[in-house]
Order: structure tokens, then C-alpha cells, then sequence
């Protein structure tokens, strides 16, 4: 209850980052459990059994709940941390951030290709302007996000968004407002979160004209 008396209403359920404190939505969290054999498992859908533990989806909040044993902490007993546990989280990020946008394209909701997305911001019918990362500087400052940062994407390689359109390479690709368009934001946040300091090297690509 609130001082006024009333509820708090929250739209979306909180949880603690075990590496910074923070209290966040879970839609900026990743979810991990132990695994039987003892082993720290990311649980990027949220729909493994056990107990959650929360990290912030944040290369730097991993890196130091890795490098601080938080996990062991907070599972309240000891567990193993794979080696590889920074990768294997974006991996599974960047492949559900892939799929939904592959479902998004098949539901209508998505398309790509420059003309599609110019057309699709002339009728004033864009909700989110994604770009390759690796595309070029001055082909994507054709095409504007329709409201800022907050509906751009622009961290996923050319390669990986022709996966998800069925193509070899796309550059340009937009959402339409509907079902699916704040789940693969959300998403591709929590992606983004985990690229920020990895850079180029995530890319691993050369700059490919518009």
C-alpha cells in the first residue's frame, strides 16, 4: 500500500539483480537456475523449473557476478559456472531476438528491404526501424526511427536479420505496431545489453553498402 492508501500498481512483475541491487522489470532481466547437477543454467524464456536468480542484462553485471561467485550466493549454495557462460547467454539471446522476429515477419508485422521500410514510413505505418549494424553510415541515414532511440534497433548484423527475413543479408527492416513488436524491443534490449561492450567483434563483419 502506498501513503494515500492505495495499491502499487506495477504492469509488469520486479525482481533484485544479484550484481547491482536494482530492482527492475523482468523484461531487463535474464532469469538463471541451477541445474540438478549444480550447474548455472540461463533460463532466457523465463519457463525453466526452480528457483530464478536474476542478473541485470548487462555484460558488466555478468562479468561481475561471475568474478564475485554472486551465484553461489544467492543460490545459497555452492554451484558451477560454465566458462563460457557470457557466450552461451548471448547466443540464446540473439537467437530468440532472431526467431521472434522471423514469426513477426510471417504474422505480416515485419518486413525489409528499403523501399518496403520507406513506404512503411511514408504511410506513417512504422513502429520500430531496425538497421544493420554493419550496413552502411550513409545509406541507413536515409530512413529515421519514427520516435528516437526508443524504436531503433540497430545492433543486429546484416547476416543476422537476413536469417530471420529468409534472406543472405538484409539492411534495412521495420515492425508494424502490433503483437509481437514489444516483445522483440524488449528483447533486443536485453540483447543490446550484452553487445555494449563487445563492439565489432560481436558484428564480425565488414561494412556492406545499402
Amino acid at each position: 500500500m502506498t501513503r494515500g492508501g492505495r495499491k502499487k500498481e506495477l504492469d509488469t512483475p520486479e525482481r533484485r539483480c544479484i550484481a547491482t541491487g536494482d530492482v527492475l522489470p523482468v523484461a531487463h532481466l535474464i532469469r538463471f537456475v541451477v541445474a540438478p547437477d549444480g550447474t548455472i543454467t540461463p533460463d532466457v524464456a523465463g519457463k525453466l523449473p526452480g528457483r530464478g536468480i536474476w542478473l541485470r542484462a548487462d555484460r558488466a553485471a555478468l562479468d561481475r557476478a561471475v568474478k564475485k561467485k554472486l551465484f553461489s550466493r544467492a543460490a545459497r549454495q555452492q554451484v558451477s559456472v560454465p566458462d563460457d557462460l557470457a557466450a552461451m547467454v548471448h547466443q540464446l539471446l540473439t537467437r530468440r531476438v532472431l526467431d521472434m522476429l522471423s514469426m513477426a515477419r510471417k504474422g505480416g508485422i515485419a518486413v525489409a528491404g528499403y523501399e518496403k521500410v520507406r513506404d512503411l514510413a511514408l504511410r506513417d505505418d512504422m513502429a520500430v526501424l531496425i538497421q544493420a549494424a554493419d550496413g552502411s553510415e550513409r545509406g541507413k541515414t536515409k530512413l529515421k526511427p519514427p520516435a528516437g532511440d526508443e524504436t531503433f534497433i540497430g545492433h543486429l548484423t546484416a547476416r543476422e536479420l537476413g536469417f530471420a527475413f529468409g534472406r543472405d543479408r538484409v539492411i534495412h527492416a521495420a515492425l508494424r505496431a502490433g503483437g509481437l513488436t514489444t516483445r522483440v524491443v524488449e528483447e533486443a534490449a536485453r540483447l543490446a545489453g550484452l553487445r555494449e561492450q563487445i563492439g565489432a567483434k560481436v558484428a564480425g563483419e565488414e561494412k556492406t553498402n545499402a
